[in-house]
């Protein structure tokens, strides 16, 4: 059994093979199952993005046609800021923005602002080899500080800034199960495993 993961970013990948570790599988990013290019995430929502994302994997798999497809989008969603960044929380600070532009771009939206609450939210599609499609959600809250407490993981530009709720360390500080265990990404992907995991025991059955 294998499972394309429909992402390039590593510490994302890092995180879901952690949560999926119990699972006979293989797991493989876009670039792994040699898929080029990428879907045109342009949608209204995270799930019509993660949906977006997860097409464009299966259509372009090579070779076993029978893999599952997993894709997530993830959004930070800032009340004071009317809800941005939300859906475009990975490219508001300009298209080929790089991690550290974005987290510094964030705090200074926020400079001066004394709400400072925000959350995040995860979207997750998973396509299964008989065509069905199945969605889960995960949510965290929290704050952002003031500044960056420590640099933050590749490709997760809040991970520095961003304090969970009833927390003491941002998520850049965490262990990736310390993370997986709190996060909205853990959440849905936590989710999309108990399925995956029926899924095993009614094959076997």
């Amino acid at each position: 059994m294998s499972i394309i993961l429909a992402t390039r970013n590593p510490s994302k990948a890092e995180q879901i093979r952690g949560i999926f570790e119990a699972l006979p599988v293989e797991i493989l990013t876009l670039t792994e199952a040699g898929i080029e290019g990428g879907a045109v995430e342009n949608g209204a929502t995270l799930f019509a993005n993660a949906l977006k994302k997860a097409t464009y994997a299966r259509d372009h798999i090579k070779g076993d046609m029978r893999s599952w497809v997993i894709a997530d989008d993830t959004g930070l969603f800032i009340p004071a800021l009317g809800g941005a960044p939300g859906v475009h929380s990975a490219r508001w600070a300009g298209e080929n923005a790089e991690t550290h532009d974005i987290t510094l771009f964030t705090l200074e939206k926020l400079k001066g602002i004394v709400d400072r609450r925000a959350t995040f939210e995860t979207a997750v599609v998973v396509f299964a080899p008989d065509g069905s499609t199945h969605f889960f959600e995960g949510s965290l809250e929290g704050w952002i500080l003031e500044e960056e407490r420590v640099p933050p993981q590749p490709k997760m530009p809040y991970s520095g800034i961003f304090l969970p709720a009833n927390g003491a360390r941002v998520l850049a500080e965490m262990s990736v199960e310390e993370e997986n265990l709190i996060s909205h990404r853990g959440i849905a992907f936590r989710m999309a495993l108990d399925f995956l995991e029926r899924c095993a025991r009614l094959r076997l059955d």
